[in-house]
């Protein structure tokens, strides 16, 4: 059986709506998935990015495209009250809930609904705590060993040369973003158009001006 890795952030919408999706998309498919967090900031600042939240007028768009998106797909979301939020006890917490590897997609999908649904402030402690009251981990999420791991799963993803959030990896091919489940769904059914060339099509492609960096 094949497995897909599924590298997330509950702080990002995106990756709570393939989160929803996911599941229809793989119907019939005999595969694995891994629910692997890390930290998306931690992937921008090695990139030397900002995330969409951090440009204000791709923050406005962004939230109504993911409005949009969840609309159209039949999937319940709510802005949260406040975002971009700190997610690492979230992140903490969803690893703590095993002794060890990736937390369950029940876990997830608790700690996806806590953030983006009901409109509510993702990060108030409070929450937080009825959160792990009801999760029950089975590690203490502030502890040194859980920030470990945390940290271990966003160094791999960027030795990996991952960069945003959702992204899949099955194949050691990546697909990144809510948009690319179709794409990977024609992976999984041995579509012809990965034999073409057009996957390797990129590493051929020249680079005609750059920007200058000031």
């Amino acid at each position: 059986m094949k497995t897909i890795t599924f590298h997330l952030d509950f702080i990002s919408p995106y990756a709570y709506l393939a989160f929803e999706r996911l599941p229809a998309t793989l119907q019939g498919c005999e595969v694995r998935v891994d629910y692997r967090p890390l930290l998306f900031a931690g992937l921008l600042k090695h990139h030397g990015q900002l995330g969409p939240a951090e440009i204000p007028a791709k923050r406005d768009w962004t939230y109504r495209q993911v409005q949009w998106l969840a609309h159209a797909n039949g999937i319940a979301l709510d802005l949260p009250a406040a975002h971009p939020f700190n997610p690492l006890a979230l992140l903490r917490l969803a690893l703590a809930t095993v002794s060890e590897g990736d937390p369950s997609r029940e876990t997830c999908a608790a700690i996806f609904a806590h953030v983006w649904r009901g409109g509510l402030d993702a990060a108030d402690p409070q929450r937080i705590a009825e959160l792990a009251q009801r999760l029950r981990p089975v590690r203490d999420p502030a502890g040194g060993e859980v920030k470990v791991e945390l940290g271990r799963n966003t160094d791999d993803a960027i030795r990996q040369s991952i960069f945003g959030v959702p992204t899949f990896v099955i194949d050691d091919r990546q697909f990144w973003g809510f948009d690319s489940l179709p794409m990977l769904r024609a992976w999984l059914d041995g579509d012809a158009w990965f034999g073409s060339g057009a996957w390797e099509a990129p590493a051929r492609t020249g680079i005609g001006a750059a920007r200058r960096q000031t």
